[in-house]
Formats: structure tokens, sequence, C-alpha cells
């Protein structure tokens, strides 16, 4: 862990550096590979709960009852396993049957009473419409079109458009991916998946605005200096926000997992497992789409802008007048510099703290200012 954190500061020094900026390609063919593959997943199909597409809820109170004996008896009855059957929190057993079956709830009702031994006034039969599911998602639409308004108007005033349509595109990769792997996976979307879709955004989102921050801050007043580029500072302030943005993924993925695989799956609990499924696919899509979606695109789209490109070719033009005042010092065998004296360039505007020690940042026999 102590390694972990060291490796944090060295990032934030920019001791250490990873080129997420500068490999932008590599992560756009992947993402574009990911959401190809989610794509021919939502081609195939979602498999909507009956709160979408309408069906029967059977509740059983029969102490005793448990979860494999009501599925057995309901599995026989359908001649198929398409029935969702869970234990509710007042220990009833409770049957949803989709209204794809067209068995009349008389006969389910008749047929369970018989392989359960239980009376038919033990069983409280519910039909459920599809208009319903249809209202929650129309609202559920709706609320993502103004939330994405919104947070469009939002970045562009608090940073720029640029910004805005760089969130926006990462945004849309989150939902993809996760409403893709639903389908390829075959989970079911109920309701409760449709809250976790919309919980997803509101993370994403958070997790690209730090890193946005920083990114504006590292470039403040970059146009009066000449040793890096937009992209290069843009990459400087991913890599600072890098362990925090691991960090706070990994905090939000642990409870997420605890009630997908702890809450959902041993203790059965349906809606939670609907949630936490859906956040659990989202925050690690949010996670990967804020360092390697989101910058990388704000720093492409940034780099077009004209003073951008005269900047690069500044840092290109001193960087070659470098290398051969380097090669003519190695030719003619004169030493190196002192490394202070590179530090007295303008470096104006340029976040940051400098790598090398006081001692070490003035030349020999220069005064300290010290009296």
């Amino acid at each position: 862990m102590s390694r972990f954190s060291n490796l944090g500061h060295r990032l934030y020094q920019g001791e250490v550096s990873f080129d997420f900026v500068g490999r932008r390609k590599l992560w756009y063919s992947l993402s574009a590979v990911i959401v190809l593959v989610a794509a021919l997943g939502l081609a195939l199909g979602l498999k909507l709960g009956i709160e979408f597409e309408g069906g029967s809820v059977y509740t059983i109170n029969k102490p005793g009852l448990t979860v494999s004996q009501a599925k057995g008896a309901a599995d026989t009855i359908l001649k198929d396993t398409s029935a969702l059957v869970q234990s509710t929190d007042k220990g009833a057993i409770k049957i949803q049957v989709s209204a794809e079956e067209q068995l009349p709830a008389a006969t389910f009702i008749a047929e369970l009473s018989k392989d359960l031994n239980v009376t038919a006034n033990e069983i409280n039969a519910q039909v459920v419409g599809p208009s319903w599911g249809e209202e929650i998602s129309k609202k559920a639409l709706l609320g993502l079109v103004i939330f994405m308004v919104l947070v469009t108007i939002y970045l562009a005033i608090a940073f720029e458009w640029r910004m805005a349509i760089a969130a926006l595109v990462a945004l849309i990769h989150d939902l993809l991916i996760t409403i893709g792997v639903y389908a390829l996976v075959g989970f079911e979307v109920t309701p409760g998946t449709v809250i976790g879709f919309l919980t997803i955004l509101g993370y994403s989102l958070y997790d690209t605005v730090v890193v946005f921050d920083t990114v504006k801050e590292n470039a403040k007043g970059i146009t009066r200096q000449n040793k890096r580029t937009f992209s290069e500072a843009a990459n400087a302030g991913l890599n600072q926000t890098l362990v925090r943005s691991i960090n706070t993924t990994v905090v939000a993925l642990l409870p997420v997992a605890a009630l997908l695989f702890i809450g959902g799956g041993l203790l059965g609990a349906g809606t939670l497992n609907d949630i936490s499924l859906a956040l659990f696919i989202g925050l690690a899509a949010g996670a990967y789409s804020s360092i390697c979606v989101a910058t990388p695109l704000y720093a492409q789209l940034k780099e077009m802008q004209p003073e951008m490109k005269t900047l690069a070719k500044k840092v290109a033009a001193r960087r070659a007048a470098d290398a051969k005042a380097e090669a003519e010092r190695a030719a003619s065998g004169e030493a190196e510099p002192a490394e202070g004296e590179e530090a007295d360039d303008d470096e104006t505007g340029i976040v940051g703290t400098r790598n090398q020690p006081v001692s070490r940042s003035r030349t020999k026999g220069r005064p300290s200012g010290k009296h």
C-alpha cells in the first residue's frame, strides 16, 4: 500500500508519467471494439422484466416453503425456466411469470396449489400490465435528456464547450457499455436497473470533472511558454489525479460489490441486485472513460485551436534547438550546464512543483537573497 501511495506522490510530482493522451488511438480503438460488441448485444435485444412487458406475480405465504421448491414447481408447470422466484422480506415467496407464457392465472394457481400442497387462498395473484413500465421508461428517458442538457450547459459555462463534448461522449460511452453488457449476458432489465443506469451518469461525470479541473489548472497560461504542448499538460494533469481516480473507484466498487454478491446473490434481494449490478458495470466503465476517453478527446479537440498548433511548433522548435546544442556540446567535449540553469527558463503559467531541491536550483556563486 505504501508503494501505491509513493507512486501517487511520484505521479503528482511528474517523476513518473503514463502517456494516456499520447496513446489515445489505442484507447479509441479499444473503446470502439467494446462499444461495437455492446451495440451488437443491443441489436439482439434486452431481456425486459414483467414491469415492461407485462405478466403475473404470485405471492405464496406458507411457512417452510423454500425458493428452490417454488422454482421447481413453477418450472414444471411452465415447462421452462423463465419464472423468476424470490423470497420477500416478510418471508413469503414471490413468483413472476411473463405474459409470454400465455398460461391463465387460474390454471397456474391450481397447478401451483397442487404441487406445493397449499390452498388457493394462500396464493395471491396480481396481474402487471406493460403500461407501467412504458411510463417509467418515458420518464427515465426524459430525465436523461434533461440531465444531458444541464450537464452540457454547466460544463460549457464552468469550463468550455470542448470539455462538455468530451464529457458527453464519455457518458454515452459508459451507458452503451453498461446496457450492452446487460443485453449480452441476458440480465433482466427492471425499474431498479433503470435507477442504476441513471446513477452511473452522476459518478461518470464527477470523475471526469475532477480530471478536467486539474487539466485546466495545468494549462493556465500555457501559450506563454515553450516547454510542453497542451496534450502534455493535459497528460500531466491526468497523471496527477490518476491514483485519486483509482482510489475513488475502488472505494465506490467495494460497497457496490458487497451489495451485488452478498445482498443480491446470497440473500436474493431482487431490486438491490438489479441496482447494484448496473452500478458495478457502470462504475468500472466510468473510471476507464474518464482516464482513457474524456481527457484524450478533450486534448485532441484543444490541439485543433490555432494557438495550440502554434504552441506545438514552438515546443518542437525549442526541443530541436536543445537537441542541436546538446549535440554540439557533446562534440566539443563541453560539460553539461547545471540543472538550475534550465529551471530559470520561462515557465510562466505552468502550475506544479519543481522537482529539484532548492539547494540545486541555483548556480554556485549566485546570491541567495538571504541576509
